[in-house]
């Protein structure tokens, strides 16, 4: 279906070669990143069960016949299918009647309990998880540095990029990576990500867990982003609820978040692959989006930009939030590293064959000394320890104008030169 507005996705080369393997898609992500857009620019028909119109007469005409649902010309969308969980296995059993692929596309904004699905897709339907946004994919970055490029070599000459100044950045956090917010004026950007965090809390959040405590849940989506970008443990979160919810309460809200796409955690990496650094380290919290963040904080773009601290680390989830649309693009996984000896990397990129490159992430171009340091520390750490380093070193800076390769072999990327 052709839309005039689209803009063009990372994620649709996957989706249109998915189409191509497999005789479903499943596109998941969290509410409002742009599934559906994306499956309509693919899908020859579709419909639509979280439409409204007559009553929600769509959803209701499904649940009575399943196979309502499944007409229309292929590929054909169903959005939203997790409204109808039993809709999973009538799509299964549907693709095994004829060897065509590209027969439908799923999405859905949550993952339904287990028991209304009988049987795995595996070998029929292809999950594929969506992000909101890059700034690459919003037209904020040219995208003249590659994550991929840097795998087969350092910067080879000076990149000038736009240096956004503070005030941009921090209108890209708070507004956030999702497409319908993305052309917002200044003053608009944190009533967006106000209303979708309010939306969570009221509609989202109980329609998976019926018999939550919203007020304890929200204080715990707080403490989360309180957290936001840290390796924080589950004991933190619990100390921040001044000791309200158990370790299993922790689990269970964990669970009901990622349920929803709205949880990112970046695991452990060694570059030994049985080092039991990647069992033992903690994992990095994210929220899937900054913006989540920066709304359950309370922290427009003038608040940001007087809390230096705040404005790090949620510049650092917004860069992770990128890496991990250009990392996944390219096969590969987004990691952090961090060991006995206090030797730390933001993100660790690591590939398929096993190669992997280290990236600091830094607001402002006067850490990059600082963070250049930090990188050949650790890589020479990890060197000693089991003779295999980084394909690449690099600094990430939010205010920085050109992207080049110091000396030591450390590259350095503008944010908004970074792309897939």
């Amino acid at each position: 279906m052709d839309n005039e507005f689209y803009k063009p996705r990372i994620v649709d080369s996957e989706i249109k070669l998915k189409l191509e393997l497999s005789k479903a898609v499943c596109i998941q992500g969290p509410k409002a990143c742009g599934k559906t857009w994306a499956a309509e620019h693919q899908a020859a028909s579709e419909i639509k069960l979280g439409d409204a119109t007559d009553n929600f007469a769509n959803r209701r005409i499904t649940m009575m016949d399943n196979s309502f649902a499944l007409k229309g010309e292929r590929p054909h969308l169903i959005d939203e299918w997790q409204e109808i969980p039993a809709l999973w296995d009538v799509v299964r059993s549907e693709v095994d009647k004829v060897p065509e692929k590209g027969q439908f596309i799923l999405t859905g904004s949550s993952t339904p309990v287990q028991k209304g699905i009988m049987h795995s897709g595996t070998g029929r339907i292809s999950l594929l998880t969506m992000r909101p946004m890059s700034l690459y994919e919003s037209g904020e970055s040219s995208g003249k540095i590659s994550l991929a490029s840097l795998f087969k070599g350092n910067i080879s000459e000076v990149v000038q990029a736009e240096n956004p100044g503070i005030e941009k950045l921090a209108y890209y956090i708070v507004r956030g990576g999702w497409p319908s917010a993305v052309d917002l004026p200044y003053e608009h950007a944190y009533s967006f990500s106000a209303d979708y965090v309010a939306g969570l809390i009221q509609e989202d959040i109980p329609r998976v867990a019926q018999s939550i405590d919203l007020l304890k849940m929200h204080r715990f989506m707080r403490s989360l982003a309180r957290n936001e970008s840290t390796t924080a443990s589950k004991k933190v979160l619990m100390r921040d609820m001044n000791g309200e919810i158990t370790d299993e309460t922790v689990n269970s809200y964990l669970q009901i978040l990622s349920r929803l796409f709205l949880l990112s955690p970046q695991q452990p990496f060694s570059p030994a692959v049985r080092s039991s650094l990647r069992l033992k380290q903690m994992e990095k919290r994210h929220f899937t989006d900054p913006s989540i963040a920066a709304a359950l904080l309370g922290m427009r773009q003038d608040h940001l930009i007087k809390d230096l601290q705040t404005f790090g680390f949620l510049f650092e989830s917004l860069v992770e939030r990128d890496l991990a649309v250009y990392a996944v693009a390219s096969g590969c996984r987004l990691m952090h590293y961090q060991d006995y000896k206090n030797n730390e990397i933001d993100a660790v990129v690591e590939a398929p064959d096993g190669s992997w490159g280290a990236v600091e992430i830094k607001l402002g171009a006067g850490e990059i000394d600082y963070a250049a340091k930090t990188l050949l520390k650790a890589d020479k750490a990890m060197r000693e320890a089991s003779g295999k380093g980084a394909s690449f070193l690099a600094v990430v800076c939010g205010l920085a104008s050109y992207g080049y390769c110091r000396e030591d072999g450390v590259n350095v990327i503008p944010v908004t030169a970074l792309g897939v």
